[in-house]
């Protein structure tokens, strides 16, 4: 029975890739299972860089089979920000309403057809026997001109779907997992999981 660790500490995203792994019959761990692994700093200038910078590391401490995620908001109109700087654009201290704010304000006066975004993900897979592979996954929208839905985190009640009519943050938890970019990212990871197993 093969274990992977799952490079984050978030109980949702370990159970989107919980999912994913347990028809393979692969056990999954997250960071919350192996204390000992020291935060690694990504220090890539994209999310494949930082995403194989965190699996490598991980997988070299802990000689085991690692996925690392590194994943963002990619506005057009605004030359790919925020980037791999979504979490902190706003500054150091992580604030999901700064973040927005600030988007917002970049964004006045760009007219909505000119507000496309997508939300990227970044998956590598590293291990002691395999070569690194990086799969990605995006998920098409729109930026809105104010907050709408109070599900979800992030970009979410700012991010719409058009084919939905809705944001993310209108959305249920299983219909934002099914249309997102991790998901996306995850079918393009399945051919390497099924090597694993």
């Amino acid at each position: 029975m093969k274990t992977v660790i799952i490079a984050t500490k978030n109980k949702g995203k370990a159970k989107e890739f919980e999912r994913l792994f347990s028809k393979y019959g692969i056990i999954v761990k997250t960071l919350v299972d192996v204390p000992e692994i020291p935060d690694i700093e990504e220090t890539g200038k994209t999310f494949e860089e930082n995403a194989v910078i965190k699996a490598e590391a991980i997988a070299k401490i802990s000689d085991s089979y690692v996925v690392a995620d590194d994943s963002g908001l990619v506005i057009d109109a605004l030359d790919g920000r925020p980037g791999v700087f979504s979490a902190r654009y706003a500054g150091e201290e992580k604030s999901d309403e700064a973040n927005i704010d600030k988007v917002l304000s970049e964004l006045a006066g760009v007219s909505e057809e000119d507000r496309t975004a997508r939300f990227y993900c970044a998956l590598a897979i590293a291990g002691p026997d395999i070569e690194t592979v990086t799969v990605n996954g995006t998920c098409e929208g729109l930026i809105l001109n104010e907050r709408r839905g109070a599900g979800g985190f992030g970009y979410d009640p700012i991010f719409s779907v058009p084919s939905e009519g809705k944001t993310m943050a209108e959305m249920s938890a299983e219909r934002k997992n099914e249309l997102s970019h991790r998901a996306a990212a995850m079918k393009n990871l399945e051919p390497y999981i099924e090597k694993l197993s």
